[in-house]
């Protein structure tokens, strides 16, 4: 069976612009290309959400040209690829502080979310501007300003940016590293997680076959036997 939520830490765009003499904006730029390539791959297959980790609350300690130059990723890409996507109904959806982006990359993601919002293929799902500490502090004090004295775990998953969407099966990060850095933390509790020496640009349709075939040979028991 095939996951119906991959959650993807897309790691190595700098890396590999470097390698190929580069500045990091065109391995950035080549990242970009790859969503679409992969977004498209996932809604063939019937993956009913895709979780890109886009820019984190810690990416902002980044040099303030690369910086800029990510923050106006989302409207190249959208004006490249918006209507390929609604061609192929993908929704495109987005969690993280969006407030704390610059209004013209907000007013992108705002337009394309009202113009996918009743499509019924993949959930293309941005995290922009997301930590996962602060989203479960977060949870936990909109649990209290609701009143609630004795905090569950539903309590918490209820309140979190993902709770409308499907669990997340599979999470994916390329380039070699292998952890998490501060990405859906409480949510990937239980998925199963897959690191792969590919940087992003270089992630295509065959590498996540291969990381679904993976998943598929698992054995999730969840703490049981």
């Amino acid at each position: 069976m095939n996951p119906r939520h991959i959650a993807i830490i897309m790691d190595g765009n700098g890396r590999w612009a470097k390698a190929r003499n580069k500045d990091r904006t065109f391995g950035h730029l080549e990242g970009s290309k790859n969503v679409r390539r992969i977004a498209l791959a996932a809604n063939k297959m019937n993956i009913e959400a895709l979780t890109l980790y886009a820019f984190s609350t810690e990416n902002w300690a980044r040099p303030k040209a690369e910086v800029s130059y990510l923050m106006k990723l989302p409207k190249i890409f959208l004006d490249e690829y918006l209507q390929e996507l609604m061609e192929n109904n993908v929704k495109i959806e987005t969690i993280g502080h969006m407030e704390g982006l610059p209004k013209a990359t907000i007013a992108v993601f705002d337009y394309a979310k009202k113009q996918t919002e009743n499509n019924t293929g993949l959930i293309l799902n941005f995290a922009l501007n997301y930590g996962s500490k602060n989203e479960i502090v977060e949870a936990v004090n909109l649990a209290l300003a609701d009143g609630v004295t004795n905090i569950t775990t539903t309590d918490i998953e209820s309140r979190l940016m993902t709770h409308h969407l499907p669990a997340i099966d599979l999470c994916i990060r390329t380039s070699g590293e292998q952890r998490l850095s501060n990405f859906l933390l409480w949510q990937l509790a239980y998925s199963e997680l897959y690191f792969t020496e590919a940087a992003w640009p270089d992630f295509d349709q065959s590498e996540l076959e291969k990381a679904v075939a993976w998943y598929q040979g698992r054995q999730r028991r969840f703490g049981g036997l």
